[in-house]
């Protein structure tokens, strides 16, 4: 059985390739079922995410697996093979394990550690369950990168430092608040990141929102994301002593919070601490708020470097879990090697039974019907004397399933026994 993996991604191919690539969710049953019913397949997975395509095959060892999985692009997609191959990478056997364990562990995406490829991938999976197109040893490697994939994020720290401004922001309200629960957030302004950064704070336990823009409709629009409550304009420094994280994201050409609105509003608070998150550029919130006791103010470069500082810490647990996956690669790669071999055992024993019972049979009929203490007796003694036969070749079968050499031992006693093809 032959193993091929052919695919795009980020790393090798702009938006405009991997968009003519990709399959769409619910055209990907027809197109596993033409994948798998190409002469020679054996089971096949797509995997189509914005980041990347690619084709999971196994075929027969007779049959040519990149040659199939072209002519499936080709009749699927319709586009020219020099536009596409350029940009593709082929991954083939042990190759093909290591690069899907990485994939599935997050070590191959855009942002190191993220958690959605594995679910994308699990969803690739499903759909080619689902059909049909999923039923043999592929359906082990698949699963076996999900259980990779587990082990990599519980024995390493790489998915749990913000790699975003937006998570960064909750990383440091947690810091400052400890639990974030019955928090309350103020979002100045409308724009995406606080948007993001405001939808963060919310699943991690804020208990309410409230909303305030020049634009008073676009204030009631994005309060109602939040189940929050939208702010006149005029108003929402007033009601800041009420609030404990402040989102400003406006795009006003000039400070909208001053040192002396703060030290109002902290006076008011009795001092209790206050999260100011400054995502606008120009910035909204006056540098020196920050000099303030119980007021922390980040800008967007202080967010960056928080979220610099997590990707190279990132970066060294990715090393601890590429070792762990290349650990996993090789004992995948020995059951696989053990799961050959077992044909060879199986036919191996069930021809020396078959031995054992024709002799078993004339001996019966030559010296007429036994007693069943006989019977036991020559059961015992036949089984015996197969079973002793038996050990040196399965041993070394077993012995040489991992070695380059494993295939002629194969063949050598697949001969000797007379297995056939």
């Amino acid at each position: 059985m032959k193993l091929l993996i052919t695919g795009v991604s980020h790393k090798t191919a702009p938006v405009e390739v991997r968009e003519c690539l990709a399959f769409r969710e619910e055209a990907l049953p027809a197109a596993l079922a033409d994948l798998k019913s190409r002469e020679g397949v054996g089971e096949a997975v797509i995997l189509s995410t914005c980041n990347r395509v690619e084709i999971t095959v196994t075929t027969e060892d007779r049959f040519d697996p990149q040659a199939i999985v072209d002519s499936f692009l080709a009749d699927q997609k319709s586009v020219s093979a020099c536009f596409i191959e350029p940009h593709l990478y082929r991954h083939e056997g042990r190759e093909a394990i290591h690069h899907l364990f990485r994939v599935a562990a997050s070590l191959d995406s855009m942002v190191v550690g993220e958690p959605q490829i594995l679910g994308q991938l699990k969803a690739a999976y499903a759909a080619a369950k689902d059909c049909g197109a999923v039923c043999g040893w592929l359906d082990g490697v698949v699963t076996r990168a999900f259980s990779v994939a587990k082990r990599v994020r519980s024995e390493t720290g790489i998915g749990q430092m913000a790699v975003s401004v937006s998570y960064a922001a909750v990383e440091l309200a947690r810091k400052i608040f400890g639990s974030l629960a019955g928090r309350t957030i103020m979002i100045v302004g409308a724009g995406k990141m606080s948007e993001l950064a405001a939808r963060h704070l919310r699943r991690s336990g804020a208990s309410h929102v409230f909303v305030t823009n020049r634009t008073h409709e676009r204030a009631i629009e994005m309060a109602k994301l939040f189940q929050g409550t939208p702010v006149e304009y005029t108003r929402f420094v007033s009601m800041l002593p009420e609030v404990d994280i402040v989102i400003a994201s406006s795009g006003a050409p000039h400070y909208i919070l001053r040192r002396d609105d703060m030290q109002r509003v902290i006076a008011a608070r009795r001092n209790k601490p206050m999260f100011l998150i400054d995502i606008a550029v120009p910035r909204n919130i006056e540098p020196s708020v920050n000099e303030i006791d119980n007021i922390f103010l980040y800008d967007i470069d202080d967010l960056q470097e928080v979220v610099n500082a997590n990707l190279r810490e990132r970066m060294k647990e990715a090393d601890h879990a590429e070792t762990l996956v290349a650990e996993e690669v090789e004992r995948m790669m020995a059951r696989l090697k053990v799961a050959e071999v077992t044909p060879t055992i199986v036919g191996l024993q069930e021809q020396l039974e078959q031995i054992r019972a024709g002799e078993v049979d004339k001996v019966r009929r030559k010296f007429g019907p036994f007693t069943a203490e006989q019977e036991q007796a020559m059961e015992a003694l036949t089984r015996g004397i197969i079973n002793k036969i038996a050990h040196g070749p399965i041993s070394e079968l077993r012995n040489h399933a991992n070695h380059p050499d494993g295939v002629h031992v194969v063949a050598a006693i697949r001969k000797a026994f007379h297995l056939g093809d």
